[in-house]
């Protein structure tokens, strides 16, 4: 069984083989805290660097819904050159012959123009909306993503701590065969035990050797998953710069847990947002039922200006200001199936929401018990640990003294190091469930 608990991999042993067959990779070697470890990660997530990408495109797309309401103002300029023909003249008898309208080859024109809309049929306001809880979300999908690094962070980070616990337990292990080795060899020397026995510690000691090595392996891959999970070089090593203090501190009740989680829970927040930009959706496909209504204005700064008669070679301004009128007396049912497509939207992320706060319950209820169950783990492998050192220091003396059989010692030799890899475990195993209420709870 413990062989079995030490080849637990992290990652994939390929990272591994790729890392350490490589003799370009310098070694570094870091000290690092939780708290240092957590910082790093967070500052070199790439998840987190693609969440403020979609903030920033939320925010942008906020911006231009709201512009959709602002007055537009546009500048243009044009000049054309005319082919030369006849004047328009007419002769009156007596009187001569007049030009109306003669020819100015050179036309030039500046137009200055603005829109305001006054009415869409709430389409403006409900894009603002819903751009408006789009970039919410977004940023509550934030808060998720930098809530997941963080636990990956300290899932890492505990792992590691674990892998290193475990070997520190099988090194003392093989430490105290060699010298059960050493004395059941004396023994056997001086007649007092026989070959099997010898035999027997032997083949113990080798399987615990087997197992140190699967444990030194085990803190290598543990390593390079930390690095890469902080997203640094996999060839950096990480020494543990904090031990697991077991804190004596109340858990919440459940109920309390829940309600937290229900009012912090990004995911919930996220999908709130969604929920009401869904409801605007339907806002805004009702607005083909409705005029859009446009007020408009502009000045020409023309020569000729063509409002001007006779025509005249110089540069002359005019202005108008209009109301224009649109409604859509027939669209084949268009208006009417995007309704239709808009509330089945609405009531999918109804849905949606609802089931995710059901999961959401489901969540913190089962992190809820894991963390009480891991904090009573946790002092019931203290007192065995205790119980497993008084019974090796005891049946170690006894057996250095004639006054037990070898078996019972190898039998103290196994049931320590359980003991202890039992305890290192249920340490990792309460830090990581508190790391999930946390992260359950809307917490950091």
């Amino acid at each position: 069984m413990l062989i079995n608990i030490i080849r637990k991999s992290f990652i994939p042993v390929v990272l591994l083989s790729l890392l350490f067959t490589n003799p370009n990779n310098a070694q570094e070697k870091r000290h690092l805290t939780l708290e240092e470890s957590l910082k790093i990660g967070l500052e070199n997530s790439k998840t987190l660097h693609s969440s403020k990408m979609k903030i920033i495109s939320a925010d942008a797309q906020l911006s231009l819904a709201n512009a959709g309401g602002l007055p537009s103002l546009a500048l243009g300029a044009n000049y054309t050159r005319l082919s030369n023909v006849e004047p328009y003249t007419i002769t009156i008898p007596e009187f001569g012959t007049y030009t109306l309208s003669p020819t100015v080859l050179d036309n030039y024109t500046a137009k200055l123009s603005l829109q305001q809309p006054l009415f869409t049929g709430f389409k403006i306001s409900s894009n603002s909306e819903i751009a408006k809880n789009n970039s919410l979300a977004a940023k509550q999908d934030y808060s998720k993503d930098e809530q997941d690094v963080i636990y990956n962070v300290k899932n890492a980070y505990w792992n590691l701590f674990l892998a290193g616990k475990l070997k520190e337990a099988i090194d003392e292990n093989v430490q105290q065969m060699k010298a059960h080795l050493d004395d059941i060899q004396n023994f056997f020397k001086q007649g007092l035990a026989t070959k099997n026995e010898v035999l027997k510690v032997e083949v113990q000691l080798s399987e615990a050797q087997l197992s140190q090595i699967d444990a030194r392996n085990s803190v290598k891959i543990a390593t390079v998953n930390f690095d890469n999970v902080i997203n640094i070089s996999l060839a950096t090593e990480i020494e543990i710069q904090e031990d697991a203090e077991v804190e004596n501190e109340n858990i919440e009740d459940i109920d309390q847990l829940i309600d937290k989680a229900m009012k912090n829970r990004p995911d919930l927040k996220s999908l709130q947002y969604r929920l009401n930009a869904s409801k605007n959706g339907i806002t805004l496909a009702q607005s083909g039922w409705f005029p859009q209504v446009v007020l408009g204005g502009e000045y020409d700064y023309e020569k000729p200006n063509s409002r001007i008669l006779p025509l005249e070679n110089k540069f002359i301004g005019t202005w108008a200001v209009d109301i224009g009128l649109t409604y859509t007396l027939w669209d084949w049912g268009t208006t009417k199936a995007q309704t239709i497509q808009a509330e089945s939207q609405y009531e999918q992320t109804k849905d949606n929401y609802s089931t995710l706060k059901d999961a959401v319950t489901l969540d913190v209820t089962q992190n809820y018990y894991n963390l009480v169950k891991a904090k009573e783990k946790i002092l019931v492998t203290q007192q065995t640990v205790s119980q497993a050192e008084e019974n090796y220091r005891v049946t170690d003396e006894r057996f250095k003294q004639g006054l037990t059989l070898n078996s019972e010692l190898l039998d103290a030799e196994v049931a320590l190091v359980q003991a202890k890899t039992n305890y290192a475990q249920s340490i990792v195993d309460y830090e990581l469930a508190k790391a999930l209420i946390e992260r359950s709870t809307g917490g950091k």
